[in-house]
């Protein structure tokens, strides 16, 4: 027995419910004949006799009767499964794939899903944390939906074709000294200091040689880590400085820190993504910009120019 005629079982509750092939018909919108063909359908597909016919309409066998008690649930099923296709496609409910840096995931990452949430309850954000060359990998065969990534001022990248991009925000490099010690102004001052960055082969460490090699030295380089809390522990406690991104940073009594007026001393921060039928990427993308102002933190401005010279930083600073 085969059945698989989701609209001739539909078609067949009608008829046992209303005895008629004409009153389901224009119920339906069909004409009587088209019930008729779904029915005769239905009846050679199971090999029942569903219904007697009589002069003045139909009546249901037994075992119509017993069709209807099996096909109920297979129905409830099929009406769920259509409910469910449909908030898929509106983007009702759902999943995101978003994938982020660490320092975006601190900053970032909460106000936008706290936001996201609230307007899609039902749908579920999946949160991978690389850097930008695999959160891009990922995103190009399709493993992400969408990409948090940053680009240093001195360290300028090229996106795949097809990857989209835009700035979201806007941060100041950090000069960061022992706060009991002398304070340079500038990178000139500091040649013959100790350096804390980042792991060799990162933007964080070729922009720090830049900006030194531009002020004239090459950094003697002491320690490296990754992870900003790390380098603010050994600035205060060897006595060694480092250049760290805003939204890198928090505030701390012993440690100094000011913005560096160096050409291209800035970090970029963006969102990416490629065209894709997900019915939530438009509205998440949108919650990703809405909620960029909600990071408020010294040196950091949400972007509000297309372009911005190198050497100008947004004035919403405190």
């Amino acid at each position: 027995m085969r059945v698989d005629r989701p609209q001739h079982l539909r078609t067949f509750h009608l008829v046992c419910r209303t005895g008629s092939f004409a009153v389901a018909a224009r119920e339906l919108g069909y004409t009587s004949s088209a019930v008729s063909q779904q029915i005769a359908a239905l009846e050679r597909d199971t090999g029942l006799v569903l219904f007697e016919r009589q002069a003045h309409g139909v009546r249901p066998t037994a075992v119509a009767h017993r069709l209807v008690e099996l096909s109920r649930p297979v129905l409830a099923s099929l009406d769920e499964l259509e409910h469910q296709v449909h908030r898929l496609a509106t983007g009702a409910t759902g999943r995101i794939r978003l994938g982020s840096f660490p320092t975006a995931s601190v900053r970032l990452v909460p106000p936008v899903l706290s936001a996201f949430t609230a307007e899609h309850p039902g749908a579920e954000v999946s949160l991978v944390e690389e850097e930008p060359e695999d959160l891009v990998e990922r995103l190009v065969d399709g493993r992400l939906d969408v990409a948090l990534l940053y680009e240093y001022g001195l360290c300028p990248r090229q996106w795949p074709a097809g990857v989209a991009t835009r700035p979201l925000v806007y941060e100041d490099l950090l000069l960061l000294q022992p706060a009991d010690g002398p304070q340079a102004a500038g990178l000139t001052q500091l040649a013959q200091r100790r350096w804390i960055t980042s792991r060799d082969g990162t933007d964080g460490a070729l922009s720090l040689a830049r900006l030194c090699a531009a002020a004239g030295f090459t950094p003697s380089i002491a320690y490296r880590s990754n992870d900003y809390d790390v380098v603010r522990e050994l600035v205060a406690a060897t006595g060694g400085v480092a250049v760290v991104p805003a939204l890198g940073h928090a505030p701390d009594p012993r440690v100094a820190a000011g913005r560096l007026p160096q050409r291209g001393a800035h970090r970029t921060v963006l969102v990416a993504h490629r065209a894709s039928p997900n019915p939530l990427l438009a509205d998440f993308l949108s919650v990703v910009r809405r909620a960029a102002p909600a990071v408020t933190a010294p040196f950091v401005a949400v972007w509000t120019a297309p372009t911005l010279a190198a050497t100008t930083s947004p004035t919403a600073r405190s």
